[in-house]
Parts: C-alpha cells; sequence; structure tokens
C-alpha cells in the first residue's frame, strides 16, 4: 500500500506554538462518536419492527442461524444483541492485533481508519435493514465497526500520556470519559432521528443510520487530523520527572514483544477484567433489576410487586428505570475523570485497591440495601460502583505506563483491552444465567439478584489479590537506552525544555475546540438528568 506521507508520525510532530490542550478534545471528537457502541440498544425494539412497521412479524421457528437470512420474519432482541457481544470482542481483539501498528503509523492514521471502519459499519448496517439481512448488520456494525471501536480507542492513549506526563490520568480520563459519555450524546440523538424519519412504512433506524453516519465523521476527521505528537525530549514548561521515590513509576521502557512476558502483565490483566466483568454485568440488567426489586415503589405504590403491576404501572416504572440508567451513564462518565485524576494523587495501585475495598463492600450491601435500606441507598451504591467500572477504564492506562514506561504504552494497551472482551462474555452470561436458575427455582423476582451481586464481590476479592501482586519491574525487562533512540529516531528532537511547543493553556482556539465536544456532552447530561429526575418524585 502507498504511504501517504502526511498521515505518518514523523509529519505530524508539533512545532513550536502548538497548544497540548488541543489534543483533549480531538480525542473526545472520536471518542464521544464510537462510544454510541453502548447506546445501540436503542434500535433494538424499533428494528424487531422492520418489517411489521408496528407490530413484529413473528416467526416460531425462527433459529439464530436463519434469522442471518430471513426476509419474511422480523429480528428478535436476542438475535440483534449478539451485534452487542462483537462490538465489544472486536474492540480489544482488534486493539490487540493493531496496537504495534498504531505506534509506528502514529494516531492521525489510527483515527482515520477508525472513522472509516465506524461510520462505514453504520452504512453497510443501514443497507443490511433496507435489504432485511441481518448478517450484514453483525459485519457493518459489529465486525468492521468493532475494529473502528478498538483502534479509535486506544488512538489517543500513547499521545496524551506523553503531552501530560505531570498529569497522566487527567489526561487519560479526559479521553476515555467521551467513550463513556457517546451513549448520552448518541441515544437521545438516536431517537429524535427515529422519531423524524419514522413513516407508515419505515421505523426510520436506516435512515438515522446514514444521518448519524455523516454526523460522526464530521467529528472523527478533525479529530483525527487535529492529533499532534510531542518532539522526542519534550517536557512541560516549568516541569522536570519527579525524583525515583515511587519505585511503582518507571523511567525505563520495556517492548512490546516482552511486556506479556511479566507477571504484572497479567495481574493487571485479571484486576480489568474483573473490575469490568462485574460492572458490566450490572449495566446490562441495570433496568430489569430496579423494576423487579422495587416494582411500585417506583411509583409510591410500595404494596405492589413486580407482578401484580396492570399495564399502565408498568410503563409507568420502565420510565422511572430509563432515568436510573441514564443516571448510571452519568456515572459511568464522570467516573472515568474523577478516578483517574485521583489516581495521579494516590497512585494507580492505590486507586484501585479502593475500587476493589469499596466495591465489594457495595455489591456485598446492595441485598440489604434493596431489602432494608430503602431505594436511595440502592441507588448510591449501584451510582458508585459505576463510577469505579468507569474509573478502572480510565486509570488502566496509566497504569500501564507507570510499570511498563510509554514507548510502547498505546499497544501494551491494546493487549490488555482483550480483558475487556472477556469480560464482555463473562459479566452478563453470569448475571443472566444466573437470574433464570433463580426463577426457574421459585425464588421471588425481588430476591433473584441477591446470589449475583455477592458472586460479582467475590470477582472484586480475587481482582484486590491480583492488584496487590503487580510488582515494579526488574531492569531486565527494560530496553537499552539506544534501542529506545533508535524507535524514536524519526521524532524532531527538543533539547531542552519545552522549546516553546505544549503553551497556550485555554487559549481562545482551545476553547473553541472543547466547546465543540462539550457542548454535545453537556446536553446529552442535562436530557438524562431530566430523565433520572423521575426517580426521585
Amino acid at each position: 500500500m502507498t504511504e501517504t506521507t502526511w498521515l505518518d508520525r514523523d509529519h505530524i510532530v508539533a512545532k513550536p506554538g502548538f497548544n497540548r490542550w488541543l489534543v483533549p478534545p480531538a480525542a473526545l471528537a472520536i471518542h464521544l462518536c464510537i462510544g454510541m457502541a453502548y447506546g445501540f440498544s436503542v434500535f433494538w425494539l424499533p428494528l424487531t419492527r422492520s418489517l411489521g412497521i408496528t407490530k413484529s412479524v413473528a416467526c416460531p421457528d425462527l433459529t439464530l442461524l436463519s434469522a442471518l437470512t430471513t426476509t419474511t420474519c422480523d429480528w428478535r432482541v436476542a438475535d440483534l444483541g449478539w451485534m452487542y457481544t462483537l462490538f465489544f470482542v472486536l474492540l480489544g481483539s482488534s486493539a490487540a492485533i493493531w496496537g504495534g501498528w498504531l505506534e509506528r503509523s502514529g494516531p492521525r492514521k489510527a483515527g482515520l481508519v477508525s472513522a472509516i471502519c465506524w461510520c462505514g459499519g453504520l452504512l453497510i448496517s443501514a443497507v443490511g435493514i433496507i435489504t432485511h439481512q441481518l448478517w450484514m448488520m453483525w459485519l457493518g456494525s459489529g465486525v468492521i465497526g468493532g475494529i473502528g471501536l478498538g483502534l479509535g480507542y486506544i488512538s489517543p492513549v500513547s499521545t496524551l500520556i506523553k503531552w501530560f506526563p505531570d498529569r497522566r490520568g487527567m489526561a487519560t480520563g479526559m479521553a476515555i470519559m467521551g467513550f463513556g459519555g457517546g451513549a448520552l450524546v448518541g441515544a437521545p440523538l438516536a431517537e429524535w432521528l427515529m422519531g423524524m424519519f419514522r413513516s407508515p412504512t419505515s421505523v426510520g433506524v436506516w435512515q438515522t443510520f446514514v444521518t448519524m453516519a455523516v454526523i460522526y465523521l464530521c467529528f472523527m476527521v478533525p479529530g483525527a487530523l487535529g492529533y499532534r505528537v510531542p518532539p522526542k525530549g519534550w517536557v512541560p514548561d516549568g516541569w522536570a520527572p519527579p525524583a525515583q521515590t515511587n519505585a511503582m513509576i518507571t523511567t525505563g521502557h520495556v517492548h512490546l514483544n516482552n511486556a506479556h512476558k511479566t507477571m504484572a502483565f497479567w495481574m493487571i490483566w485479571i484486576v480489568l477484567c474483573l473490575n469490568v466483568s462485574a460492572g458490566i454485568g450490572v449495566i446490562g440488567v441495570a433496568s430489569p433489576m430496579l423494576q423487579e426489586i422495587f416494582g411500585g415503589t417506583l411509583i409510591g405504590q410500595p404494596s405492589v410487586g413486580f407482578t401484580a403491576l396492570d399495564e399502565n404501572q408498568r410503563k409507568a416504572v420502565a420510565i422511572v428505570a430509563a432515568g436510573f440508567t441514564g443516571l448510571l451513564s452519568l456515572f459511568n462518565i464522570a467516573g472515568r475523570f474523577f478516578w483517574a485524576s485521583l489516581s495521579d494523587k494516590i497512585g494507580r495501585k492505590a486507586t484501585y485497591a479502593t475500587f476493589f475495598t469499596l466495591g465489594i463492600a457495595m455489591y456485598a450491601g446492595a441485598p440489604w440495601a434493596a431489602h432494608h435500606g430503602g431505594l436511595a441507598i440502592f441507588v448510591a451504591f449501584i451510582c458508585i460502583i459505576l463510577s469505579m467500572y468507569g474509573g478502572g477504564f480510565a486509570t488502566i492506562p496509566a497504569y500501564i505506563a507507570d510499570i511498563f514506561g510509554t514507548q510502547f504504552v498505546g499497544a501494551i494497551h491494546g493487549r490488555i483491552l482483550t480483558a475487556w472482551s472477556t469480560a464482555g462474555i463473562v459479566g452478563p452470561v453470569v448475571v443472566n444465567y444466573l437470574r433464570e436458575a433463580q426463577l426457574a427455582a421459585g425464588v421471588p423476582r425481588s430476591q433473584v439478584y441477591d446470589q449475583t451481586l455477592y458472586i460479582l464481590a467475590s470477582f472484586l476479592v480475587v481482582g484486590f489479590i491480583a492488584n496487590l501482586l503487580i510488582r515494579a519491574l526488574a531492569a531486565k525487562w527494560f530496553m537499552p537506552e539506544t534501542e529506545v533512540a533508535a524507535l524514536q529516531a524519526d521524532l524532531v528532537t527538543v533539547n531542552t525544555g519545552s522549546g516553546g511547543i505544549g503553551r497556550g493553556g485555554f487559549d481562545g482556539k482551545a476553547l473553541l475546540a472543547w466547546a465543540v465536544v462539550g457542548i454535545p456532552l453537556l446536553a446529552g447530561a442535562f436530557v438524562t438528568l431530566k430523565s433520572a429526575a423521575a426517580l426521585f418524585r
């Protein structure tokens, strides 16, 4: 393939006058778009009526295999839900496979490939809806879009850590916050677009996919083009690397080919996998869990259990539960910035120790809160859990940089994200199968999640132990300085200080860039808070 040099890493080295605060909004522009993967469930119910429009055309003998190619039967939610699984399996695997290429080619090229895959996947899915071919949706959004998710997710990590050596956690927290916020912006937008495109002959989903693909392309391409990498030897003005008083923060660099040979790599993998398994298990059942546990309490009728609710009451309860899931999204986002920033102060190991200690207490205490402590305490427990779920994602890149150095941090992060792929299967499977087993055993609906929450607490016990076992690496794992210099040979060198690069703070240009990504995020937060207000009426 012909090299397009203006995309390569050595052609995007920042020049004097560049403001480092322009890089986080560039990352957010990509993450806010690909983060819509979290909000894809808004399409499921309309798509189950894509043929029948007002009512699903059901086929009792439909199997998952026949659903892939049927043109006469409407799809089921379970058939469509596999796209959600494909998203996160492909995210982790593509990040692992192409993380090394990203480090060599630079974030701009990776960001553009991400935009093409994510937006192109939406367009392929739109054709799949028009022709009623589920396999095209799986291929378009699930596989091709999933690859875009992986490359887009890790594209800014290495760059941000190098631009903010003084605040690694905060920098990655700012970008990864956007991934959590993608559904906050995208889901209301999708609902509005589907309403606008809905007609007697269409549920409005394929038109929504095409429109969102165009909108996302207009955000992701400028975001990718906005990436810059710092010159070799660059440091912020007035900052010097701290004295080596913390053995958990290395000044060396581990080669990508050796990282997975260390015990620390696998302990961090386990830490991320178990933290995510527990959190994603709760996310997957948040709405039904609240409805089944509290039933009529959600609408001021505490004596009415979930199974005794009439149709109108169930609709009212579902609206309150939708507000609950929106509130969880806000805590997921806020936790990414809060916990990652806190980790700059107390250290990554201490931050994860807090996640697991507090998480064990919250998961184990949630059944008590559900049955004795009341709605407000239960909601508070789950919100804190989701803040730590998001915080775990945002803190892990800085943890990796501390242990393995920054030269291959993006690629190593990509390989560790296979833990997310694993968790995306483990968490929902554990929760859903346990729920079904409890219901089959005759356990009341208000108690079917108790055992599940205790098991998720046990996940965190194992995660706590794995975190304790993470140690600073021995000197043998780090590359010689000559090897590091050879890897950085294509970068311009700054001999002393910042060389006039990275300055500016929140000047006019930076404020404009932040406004472009910040206004949609704030609008999404406002809509979500309005919905969540129903929870406290």
